[in-house]
């Protein structure tokens, strides 16, 4: 047990005192108060680098602030430093991001205020040792983000995704409470290491309902199908909200299992729940993405998509992967959603190239078979330098690389130039590389802290044949789209999927989200 408390929990301190200061001048103008909070979150982003290099100096450990039944702490390992940096910088720059962007507001130093508040929580969440913790800070992170939803009050768009927000919310809250009570009856104690240690040698009959409660939290919490709706209604926010959100927020969910991984992989019915939810959920969200013309509306989709995927790698047991998706997602989408606002001068900026090659069946035969070929290839020669691969990694690299195919069809239609049919190929060439190659990268920095995937049996291997099979045929689909685009049947297909299928207004009706949240 650790002498020093971690350094990341003084960053949270930090922006908790940053926060008290800017709630003092909540209004227009706040003289310095933008400054202050873009200081905090520097500071917070050095203490987070800081707290990797006390990792390395002193090794993972859980400091204790209250031991007893109802224990409070915070674990320093590979996962929470890796967290920790990660939040710490994208709330650095959403909220150097926000000093301009709500310059002038009537309720500026509020939103400064609930700003770095949500991002102490979201700090805390990923530093918990306990299940007390663990809990509480999930539910300070949706106390936080449903005042930011409602940082426009009299929109009653913002109201509306606000209330179906906090209901959905607080749903997992619940779940995780039942979770959290069931394992501590089980393990007899809430510490988070003890709890993962003592899952390896089974789980007892509470546990296992506890699992499922898991489950179900990190369902809520990842906006996962038929619950996404509220997702994708939160764009009446202020921009630095929604970076925040789907950056940051949105991946609780995926931490949720990452950080109990032992636990839930003691509970093979759970895996394979999370491997059809999430595959589910990916494919679903994919393919009403394409549909989106808005771009903000397309990006809460690829969400949605990018979740359920998550979801799924931690369903087939590859942790590390679940993991490096975290990080890449992050930035990845904290970019885009910053950048949301000149995406479209961007894109008409560009170049058109004329009209594009459509794929004919056999080009799109060819394209996937290349493309599985060299995928097959590299994935023996990694195989023979890196040691034997698990089915589990080589099947999560097969959907991958379907997602390449369709790109090759583009370059190997009839039509296409033989440049486009090179940079296609070398496109896929790469994909394929890199994917095996952040994948060692990922064993490296996080594999000691985290259990390897299991050792597929019956139900783990049709799961996995499923999925591959799943994203294959979709993937399939999609490239021979053009084909049959101008097909009345393909137009009343395109107005379902833009609509989400119907599903978002179901859910309004059966928990009530037309009515809406009370303004601040």
């Amino acid at each position: 047990m650790t002498v020093l408390p971690p350094l990341g929990l003084l960053a949270v301190t930090v922006l908790v005192i940053a926060a008290a200061l800017a709630f003092s001048r909540p209004g227009r103008r706040p003289v310095a108060v933008p400054r202050v909070a873009e200081a905090a979150a520097s500071l917070s982003l050095v203490l987070a680098l800081a707290g990797v290099a006390q990792l390395v100096a002193a090794g993972p450990a859980t400091f204790m602030i209250l031991d007893g039944p109802l224990s409070l702490g915070v674990r320093l390992d590979a996962i929470s430093a890796t967290m920790t940096v990660l939040v710490a910088f994208v709330g650095w720059i959403v909220v150097r991001y926000a000093r301009t962007y709500v310059d002038g507001e009537a309720r500026e130093g509020l939103f400064h205020c609930l700003m770095l508040a949500t991002l102490a929580a979201v700090l805390l969440l990923v530093q918990a040792g306990t299940l007390l913790v663990l809990v509480a800070a999930f539910a300070l992170v949706g106390l936080g983000l449903r005042h930011l939803l409602l940082f426009y009050p009299d929109r009653p768009e913002a109201r509306r995704a606000a209330t179906k927000f906090t209901l959905v919310w607080g749903m997992g809250d619940a779940a995780l409470m039942i979770a959290a009570t069931g394992l501590w009856i089980a393990f007899g104690t809430a510490e988070i290491a003890a709890l993962t240690q003592a899952a390896g040698a089974g789980l007892p009959m509470a546990a296992k309902v506890a699992v499922g409660f898991l489950v179900l939290a990190a369902l809520f919490k990842t906006a996962a199908f038929p619950l996404h709706g509220w997702l994708t209604e939160v764009m009446e926010a202020p921009t630095p909200v929604s970076a925040l959100l789907h950056a940051g927020i949105i991946n609780g969910g995926g931490f949720l299992l990452i950080r109990l991984a032992e636990v839930m992989q003691a509970s093979p019915g759970a895996m394979a729940a999370l491997v059809l939810l999430g595959g589910l959920t990916a494919l679903f969200g994919a393919v009403v993405m394409l549909t989106q013309s808005a771009v903000k509306t397309a990006l809460a989709w690829s969400t949605v998509a990018q979740m359920g995927f998550m979801i799924l790698q931690c369903g087939l047991g590859l942790w590390t992967l679940a993991l490096l998706h975290i990080v890449a997602h992050s930035l990845y989408k904290a970019h885009a959603f910053l950048a949301s606002g000149t995406a479209v001068e961007a894109v008409n900026s560009i170049r058109k190239p004329g009209p594009v090659a459509v794929p004919g069946l056999v080009a799109v035969g060819r394209s996937f078979a290349l493309a599985i070929t060299l995928y097959a290839l590299v994935a023996v020669g990694f195989s023979l330098v890196a040691g034997d691969k698990s089915a589990q990694a080589l099947a999560l690299g097969a959907m991958l690389i379907f997602g390449v195919a369709y790109l090759v069809a583009q370059g190997m239609a009839d039509a296409a130039p033989i440049a486009l049919t090179w940079r296609t190929l070398a496109a896929s060439a790469a994909a394929t590389l890199a994917y095996f190659g952040f994948q060692a990268l990922a064993a490296a920095l996080w594999g000691a802290a985290l259990p390897p995937p299991p050792d597929p049996g019956a139900l783990e291997w049709a799961l996995i044949v499923l999925a591959v099979a799943s994203f294959g045929l979709v993937a399939f689909a999609q490239a021979l789209f053009p084909l049959w685009a101008h097909h009345p049947a393909s137009a009343g297909l395109r107005v379902h999927l833009a609509n989400g299928l119907y599903l978002n207004a179901l859910l309004d009706r059966l928990i009530g989200g037309f009515r809406t949240a009370k303004p601040l």
